[in-house]
């Protein structure tokens, strides 16, 4: 096979959350247990800091990561989902992983996926676990795919636990309320190894604190005047979290002040990170963000608002397993509205959103393409007003 065909048998066998959704989420870790054993335990070949949250967790680990990297350490970084390709998952030192790599894994591993019948979670993370094996790394920062205590990542025992934040995000999974998720996220803090807890309201720091292992909480932190690269709203939380988590990293490592301001200035070219308050284009101004559930809206819309334009033009797509509602109750009534959806099974057709949003008075046209929906709103567009593209990280993933 080669690598397109190896991928295609991938998505085949072990269904990915990604393209279909809550049929694909196999929580328990005697899978990938199972898996490990195979493999002899690649990911205790290296030091890992494991990351989780609702909003922020990509972020915190490019961002450790290019820190890292500045440090002078080989770095493995291992996150989901990707945006254009499978590669941008596994990454050593910024650069993704090799397709030869993938389709010799894939190849290798046909008969453990006949008999086990791993989730694409599963298998991914146990391919990007031996590839930062194979090369060397000195560590590897772990990003959890969903949830955290069920999570596939969850077998590491890492040096440094993040937890970035909680809010309401697959809710039929983790949990209807705030302190079910939270307790989900806090199953990724292991005895006595320190955590870092980016945002947390009073009533949920006991559920981090009860575990008994040192905890950090960032947004306690005085406001840092560093520069960052990321320019969301979102990302001085998300500085806060990484600046708490590099103090407890410099206990157990060194890691020098200009590597850490390196990091944050330079994360999209020392990682590949994409599609975080995205700029695409210039008069009209282009903006794509990945933000695609309450809070991370909640946010957006509040940056948009401040931006000075004639007219904002939404270029709007979303997934069918998303709280539409909630996240289309945000959106600004004043923007003109480009209603679409993305090439994957997932997404909810653009007519339905279309109709949907008519019930919070927001109006436009549906567009079968992103593609297609972007192009129409530049048609319409003045120098002076602003695109905005998201809704979903598929969304995003056409356009950057």
């Amino acid at each position: 096979m080669n690598y397109q065909e190896t991928l295609q048998y991938l998505y085949v066998k072990t269904p990915a959350f990604q393209q279909v959704g809550q049929s694909a989420y196999k929580p328990g870790l005697d899978n990938v247990i199972a898996l490990s054993k195979a493999y002899n335990h690649p990911h205790t070949a290296f030091k890992t800091i494991h990351v989780a949250g609702t909003n922020g967790k990509g972020s915190v680990s490019h961002t450790l990561a290019a820190i890292l990297q500045s440090a002078g350490y080989k770095v493995g970084l291992y996150t989901s989902p990707h945006l254009r390709d499978f590669s941008e998952r596994i990454r050593v030192n910024g650069t993704p992983i090799s397709s030869q790599y993938v389709v010799q894994f894939v190849e290798q591993s046909k008969a453990i996926i006949e008999s086990l019948n791993p989730s694409f979670f599963e298998i991914t993370t146990l391919m990007a676990f031996s590839y930062f094996k194979e090369q060397a790394v000195d560590i590897a920062v772990i990003e959890v795919g969903l949830g955290g205590r069920l999570d596939s990542t969850n077998i590491i025992t890492p040096i440094l636990s993040v937890i970035t934040n909680v809010s309401f995000d697959h809710v039929s999974l983790l949990g209807n309320t705030l302190e079910k998720i939270a307790h989900e996220k806090a199953g990724i803090i292991k005895p006595g190894v320190p955590v870092v807890v980016g945002e947390a309201s009073q009533n949920l720091r006991p559920i981090y604190v009860e575990k008994g292992s040192p905890v950090v909480f960032a947004e306690d932190d005085a406001p840092s005047e560093l520069p960052f690269q990321l320019l969301g709203d979102c990302q001085q939380f998300n500085k806060k979290t990484i600046l708490a988590a590099v103090r407890l990293l410099q206990e157990k490592m060194p890691i020098s002040s200009q590597a850490v301001e390196n990091g944050l200035m330079h994360v999209v070219e020392l990682t590949g990170l994409q599609g975080r308050w995205q700029k695409l284009g210039q008069n009209p101004l282009i903006i794509a963000d990945t933000g695609h559930n309450e809070a991370g809206i909640k946010l957006i819309v509040g940056q948009l608002n401040r931006l000075l334009c004639k007219t904002l033009r939404m270029v709007i797509g979303v997934v069918n397993d998303k709280d539409v509602n909630a996240m289309l109750s945000l959106l600004p009534k004043q923007a003109v509205y480009y209603f679409t959806n993305a090439q994957i099974p997932r997404a909810l057709p653009a007519s339905e959103l279309q109709e949907l949003a008519k019930n919070y008075h927001l109006i436009g046209q549906n567009y079968p393409t992103v593609q297609e929906a972007l192009q129409a709103a530049k048609n319409e567009a003045s120098e002076q007003d602003v695109i905005f593209v998201g809704g979903s990280n598929f969304i995003v993933a056409e356009v950057v």
